[in-house]
């Protein structure tokens, strides 16, 4: 693929009715948006430069008309026994059954109606979920979803307005990985690789790989392809501009007063 350039399937592309619709979005229902690609490939990254780009990370949370969520928030408790195969390396973390995949069901369901919805962070160093420590989200006109299987579950997968998938070679990615688990996660060198490539690169191959084809937007190298950002970008802010321009003529009262009445001749 040439650089900068995005696959758009042309059953999903993106376009303006006159009813204010993006891709059968309506009304207030948020556009969500899922992000996915293996380990370490960027998809964080390429969240947080879109949000940048749309002036949104500096914005107190109950302001901001972008937010992001990660699929890491809904690791699902383990039990005593997969903890200690945890501390040994052992346990696969990227394995479908690794998530509590019917939270992540409810949350995006409690998400697109409007709903308020508090998520409980992740510790990487201890593998457990700090029910002591949320993140509130807020009713927003566009939600992120990033992580490795966001596009597994067919019942997760159909709820995405649109879906990207970040696509950075193995060399690369663990490149990336080996410093991250060591650093920020406190993990030693024979730990990370042995994890990966036991665990990681398996379960990328035979769990995130095939799902690449669900993608409406293939984003080459990440959030180095500027190029494909900014197209993103600049979607999401045609979504915003329109959902602004429907809602100031739905609360017009020359617009209600035309609906309620004719002009006498």
């Amino acid at each position: 693929m040439a650089d900068g350039t995005m696959n758009l399937c042309a059953s999903r592309k993106m376009s303006f009715g006159i009813n204010g619709r993006l891709n059968g979005v309506e009304g207030k229902t948020p556009f969500l948006i899922g992000v996915s690609g293996g380990t370490a490939s960027g998809k964080s990254t390429v969240c947080k430069r879109i949000m940048e780009k749309l002036g949104q990370v500096d914005m107190d949370h109950t302001e901001r008309q972008v937010v992001c969520i990660s699929q890491d928030s809904f690791y699902r408790e383990l039990t005593p026994s997969e903890k200690l195969k945890a501390e040994k390396g052992q346990f696969n973390f990227d394995h479908p059954d690794a998530f509590d995949n019917d939270r992540i069901l409810r949350t995006l369901r409690d998400i697109l109606t409007g709903v308020k919805c508090e998520i409980p962070a992740y510790d990487y160093r201890s593998n457990s979920i700090l029910k002591n420590q949320i993140t509130t989200i807020y009713p927003a006109d566009v939600v992120l979803f990033e992580g490795i299987l966001v596009f597994y579950f067919p019942e997760i997968r159909e709820l995405f307005h649109m879906k990207l998938f970040v696509d950075t070679d193995s060399d690369t990615r663990l490149a990336r990985r080996v410093p991250r688990d060591i650093k920020e996660r406190g993990r030693d060198l024979d730990y990370v690789l042995n994890q990966y490539m036991n665990f990681v690169k398996p379960a990328f191959e035979e769990f995130c790989l095939p799902t690449k084809k669900f993608a409406d937007v293939i984003i080459p190298r990440g959030a180095d392809n500027t190029v494909a950002i900014d197209l993103i970008v600049q979607h999401i802010r045609d979504f915003l501009s329109n959902r602004g321009r429907v809602t100031m003529e739905a609360e017009s009262p020359i617009s209600r007063a035309e609906g309620g009445f004719k002009r006498p001749h």
